[in-house]
């Protein structure tokens, strides 16, 4: 369902941009509006909080200033630099995306959407982004804050997983969009940051809203209304069995090789079955159990339910790290990064 009324967005632009250029956030990918800066900056924010980024977004700059710096670094220090952040092909198309611009564009980012789309990892909202925020383009850049805000400020009753709904509202915000230039790069941003400052979630700061004169569902107070989210499915539930192994080497650590997190590090993992039978398969007949905790990582939607075993054993065909090559030079993903914490009880 796409409701098309009278709403005045032409409204919209000049009461916004005002108030963002008066209140916006001082963040390091704001310092200026270069496309690999601003690129990365999208891609890590993805699925990813804001104050969890910032620490990420100035070490992976100053290790790799250039997108030349990304296309030509080690994979094991790219994952280093993204460990904790989650999402991990997001690093591996950061990469590929960086090889194609440097081969194919001499190293400077395209600059319309359809050029953008093309690189690995890069969606119609991050294309929007980087041709708006960096190159000054009249391009909308829809993600959820913008959803948030332009339903309630419409009392949109669509689901905002329909394609429609992005493609009319994509339509509405050209409309409204300034004339090519910085006002472009402002008006992107000025969405983003109202939904993320005032218009939340829960509870929005509706008295500090510069939109709060047009919009119907303050003047309704209907604002928990929107946005119509779809609905949400169940998690999976996968159980592991997961192994600290101790050897005289070190703790021994594998590539996975299907599933979530594949190509990764881990820990020496199993879907759950004994674990005799799971050190069996990695070769060992002779182990003490030294300790067995439990643990729980949430993905976007599976849930691991991992039932760790810190073990002393004798040689494994597997490389092996000391804790403080794991803890600072080897990219372990936070789901199996936590299970260190059974070695320090």
């Amino acid at each position: 369902m796409i409701k098309t009324d009278d709403y005045q967005f032409e409204r919209i632009p000049a009461p916004l941009i005002s108030w963002y250029r008066a209140n916006k956030r001082d963040l390091p990918w704001r310092e200026n509006h270069d496309p690999y800066r601003v690129w990365v900056s999208e891609i890590m924010l993805q699925q990813t909080r804001v104050e969890a980024v910032k620490e990420y977004y100035v070490r992976f700059l100053t290790e790799l200033p250039t997108v030349y710096d990304l296309a030509n670094c080690e994979e094991s220090k790219l994952l280093k630099l993204w460990e904790g952040l989650g999402y991990y092909s997001r690093a591996r198309n950061l990469q590929k995306t960086a090889k194609l611009v440097c081969e194919n564009y001499d190293g400077k980012f395209p600059e319309t959407v359809k050029e953008l789309l093309k690189l690995p990892g890069i969606g119609e909202y991050t294309a929007g982004a980087i041709s708006s925020i960096a190159h000054y383009k009249r391009t909308p850049a829809i993600d959820g804050n913008v959803f948030r805000v332009i339903s309630r400020l419409t009392e949109n009753p669509t689901d905002i997983s329909e394609p429609k709904y992005r493609a009319y509202l994509t339509e509405k915000l050209l409309e409204i969009y300034p004339e090519e230039g910085v006002g472009c790069s402002d008006f992107t941003q000025s969405l983003m940051e109202l939904g993320a400052l005032i218009c939340k979630p829960q509870s929005p700061d509706c008295g500090l809203c510069p939109l709060s004169k047009i919009c119907r569902s303050f003047a309704h107070k209907t604002q928990e209304n929107f946005p119509i989210l779809p609905q949400k499915k169940e998690k999976k539930v996968e159980k592991l069995c997961v192994f600290i192994l101790e050897t005289p080497n070190g703790l021994a650590v594998r590539k996975r090789e299907n599933g979530v997190l594949k190509g990764m590090n881990e820990f020496p993992s199993f879907p759950k079955k004994s674990f005799k039978a799971c050190l069996e398969e990695l070769g060992l007949y002779e182990f003490s159990i030294i300790r067995h905790r439990k643990f729980k990582h949430i993905f976007t939607h599976i849930v691991w339910e991992m039932d760790v075993y810190y073990v002393k054993s004798g040689y494994v065909d597997l490389p092996c790290y000391t804790l403080s090559e794991l803890e600072n030079q080897i990219s372990l993903p936070t789901a199996f990064k936590q299970c260190l914490a059974i070695l320090k009880e």
